[in-house]
């Protein structure tokens, strides 16, 4: 397989993490956390965007932003599973969650700010082409901002999800965007 092979596979799977997480659909009443897994699975897939682009200095502090960003959003899904092994168990949840606030070495680096960094980190990365494909590049530099945006500020997972459209498709278009000119006429 390719890297631009990883690069979609990872898109894939985190366009439908933040489909789960919209909650656009009813909930699947079931002990799998198919948001967190397609989440952690896409966001490891994701790193291979460290590879798909030319390297320069941008894409070396890209390159670092964005696999600081995977190691936290591991870090925030292992979190998130231990949180779903409670089940029901509302005051365990609620325990974890206050200690996982009160401890700074927990709650900046896997929470507050560190799965940020892997939008940051691709946002760098598409800032790049901003150039020679500016709409490209706008589409994951907006998009990265209005995820955070919708689900910090508005708390609203259908704009949350729609700007994670906004992103994966920018990176997409990025990634292929060489391809689709290699396309004859007909």
């Amino acid at each position: 397989m390719k890297t631009k092979h990883f690069c979609t596979i990872g898109l894939l799977f985190f366009l439908a993490s933040y489909l789960l997480f919209s909650n656009i659909f009813p909930s699947f009443n079931t002990s799998l956390d198919f948001a967190h897994w397609f989440n952690l699975i896409g966001a490891c897939f994701l790193l291979s965007f460290n590879d798909a682009f030319t390297k320069n200095r941008m894409n070396t502090a890209a390159s670092v932003l964005t696999t600081l960003g995977v190691i936290a959003h591991i870090g925030l899904c292992t979190i998130d599973f231990i949180m779903s092994s409670y089940g029901n168990n509302e005051i365990a949840k609620d325990a974890l969650s206050q200690h996982i606030s009160n401890s700074p070495l927990l709650f900046y680096p896997f929470v507050a700010v560190g799965p940020s960094l892997l939008f940051l980190g691709l946002a760098l990365h598409a800032f790049a082409f901003i150039k020679t494909e500016t709409v490209k590049s706008l589409m994951v530099i907006v998009g990265s901002v209005a995820v955070g945006f919708s689900f910090f500020v508005l708390k609203n997972g259908i704009l949350m999800f729609l700007s994670c459209v906004v992103f994966v498709l920018g990176l997409g278009l990025l990634l292929y965007k060489n391809e689709t000119k290699k396309v004859p006429n007909e």
